[in-house]
């Protein structure tokens, strides 16, 4: 039968903090830690898997189903963009830039003078709360709201009835084209919203991020002849390059529909997949019980999910980084991940450890498919533990 890999990315469902947390002031964070005991959270399978048996973690079960590991970022960051390329086989040992002062005045003005459209705010801001602060004005004036965060992102808010989504979307485009080099923000996101004030943000979200600086696994396994399919905003973190298919979603919901189908068509190959919610809806807005209650949806879509798998299926769950709700702090923390490893083909109960990078998921992806790695980092784990 054709292999199968679905690799799933919780995203920023962290299992605690890293030994150099201290560099990004994230010490004490754990998202699971904080939404573990909350009354929404009830996650069988996860915990018939393994997930409490991680190293650090706590409060496991006799004999989990799953292997399973605790990931360490070795890259220097706990961004999205960061996060996914390790995962897929790059580590990155300089930060992308961040602005915690907003963008330099020559980059407004050169963004200004390309778009046509004056900019304000130009500072770090909460997504929900700058579209509260310069909704009005924005509204009234035309000017596109720009803002930033602790993460390497220039956003770009615009009510759909003023700047209608493409041309928004095109103002990302410019914005892209101009931050590289010293300015190459790992991401543009275009932050459409609606309504009246307070306005509510839609699901237009779009990302523009940069290109991976080398291969990935998608490039190595694409040009091998396997297909590379995207569930949610894998394609645009990863700038389309390698992806052979792309399904966009609209919230976790919808992406788990989606990998639920692709669950019941023919493909040999990986479907990586990103359930975005965790991060955006939850982690950033400190809502304890959201997330808590996406872990539970995501826990009652393994109900179905798994029994369904076929003989060699392969599916891998882990993260990209942490965003502990329940901290003071609204941003990315620098979080250890889960690493969970399920199929009929893989041994129960492997424990792997601590591994020292991210892109050891990488390696054993290649290494299932029989890709060489090429300049891909990670050390593969899937000898140790295929049944």
């Amino acid at each position: 039968m054709a292999k199968r890999f679905f690799l799933i990315v919780l995203d920023s469902f962290g299992v605690g903090e890293e030994p150099d947390a201290y560099l990004w002031h994230d010490e004490g964070s754990n998202t699971l830690g904080a939404i573990r005991n909350h009354p929404n959270f009830n996650c069988p399978n996860l915990t018939r898997l393994g997930l409490f048996n991680i190293e650090g973690v706590g409060g496991g079960i006799p004999h989990p189903v799953a292997s399973f590991a605790r990931m360490r970022e070795k890259s220097m960051g706990k961004d999205t963009t960061i996060g996914h390329w390790e995962i897929a086989g790059i580590i990155s040992p300089d930060p992308l830039p961040t602005y915690p002062d907003g963008f330099p005045k020559e980059v407004i003005e050169e963004f200004e003078r390309k778009t046509g459209r004056k900019v304000i705010c130009n500072k770090p801001y909460s997504g929900t709360e700058v579209i509260k602060d310069y909704g009005k004005e924005h509204v009234e004036t035309g000017a596109l709201i720009v803002y930033t965060s602790a993460d390497s992102v220039f956003q770009i808010a615009a009510h759909e009835d003023v700047v209608p989504v493409e041309e928004l979307y095109k103002y990302c485009q410019i914005a892209r084209d101009m931050l590289v080099g010293k300015h190459g923000v790992g991401r543009v996101i275009a932050r459409p919203f609606t309504g009246e004030y307070p306005f509510t943000r839609t699901s237009n979200r779009h990302d523009f991020s940069l290109l991976p600086p080398a291969d990935t696994m998608l490039n190595l396994l694409k040009n091998a002849g396997y297909a590379t399919i995207s569930v949610g905003k894998i394609y645009d973190i990863f700038a389309g390059s390698g992806v052979s298919e792309s399904n966009r979603t609209t919230s976790n919901t919808h992406g788990m529909q989606v990998t639920k189908e692709m669950q019941g068509r023919d493909f040999e190959g990986l479907c990586f997949v990103n359930l975005v919610d965790f991060d955006m809806k939850y982690g950033h807005r400190n809502d304890v019980a959201g997330y808590a209650a996406a872990a539970t949806e995501f826990d009652n879509f393994l109900t179905e999910f798994l029994p369904a798998m076929r003989e060699d299926d392969v599916l891998l769950i882990t993260a990209d980084h942490g965003c502990d709700p329940a901290t003071p702090s609204t941003d990315h923390s620098r979080e250890y991940t889960p690493m969970l490893l399920y199929g009929k083909h893989v041994k129960e109960g492997v424990d792997l450890g601590t591994r020292p990078t991210f892109s050891d998921i990488s390696a054993t992806v290649l290494d299932y498919f029989g890709v060489k790695q090429g300049t891909t980092s990670g050390t593969s784990f899937w000898n140790e533990v295929k049944a």
